[in-house]
């Protein structure tokens, strides 16, 4: 069986977007309420709407899916996920020849951190920031955003 390409990676919704009850278990780091397991494609769009010489973080990203769903928070590691999988199908576009693809670059971690596991590593979502004008500045291992804060899109 062939592999799934980003594309199709990005596609698959799993019977998701998906409101969970915080169980017990998970409430102890999430607290009470419900959460949301976001759809690909969702986190995708939110990407794709962050222009250029602005940034948005993961937990943005979660806040205005857990808004969207009614949900108390939108779950971090398939949120984190699938902004690495929109960020593959974004590359894997631009190398058939797509020019208008989800600016992944644009979406930092926790902190302005940049994303190690993105395409390219650090070094290449380093180089498309600073093409755009951001200053990138490293904090003992990680690279961060100077002032990543003031370009962040408001929510």
């Amino acid at each position: 069986m062939a592999r799934k390409s980003w594309q199709e990676k990005l596609a698959d919704d799993k019977g998701l977007p998906r409101v969970e009850k915080i169980t017990d278990k998970m409430s102890k780091r999430w607290g009470k309420g419900t959460f949301v397991i976001p759809a690909p494609r969702e986190v995708d769009e939110i990407m794709k709407k962050v222009p250029e010489g602005k940034l948005i973080t993961i937990n943005q990203i979660r806040q205005i899916l857990a808004k969207k769903h009614n949900a108390t928070i939108a779950c971090p590691i398939t949120t984190g996920i699938f902004a690495w999988i929109a960020a593959h199908a974004a590359e894997e576009a631009r190398a058939k020849g797509k020019k208008d693809i989800t600016p992944w670059w644009r979406t930092l971690k926790t902190g302005g951190i940049l994303n190690e596991k993105y395409p390219g590593g650090i070094e290449r979502q380093k180089e498309l920031l600073e093409k755009e004008g951001h200053e990138i500045i490293q904090k003992g291992k990680k690279y961060v955003v100077a002032d990543f804060e003031k370009h962040l899109i408001q929510l």
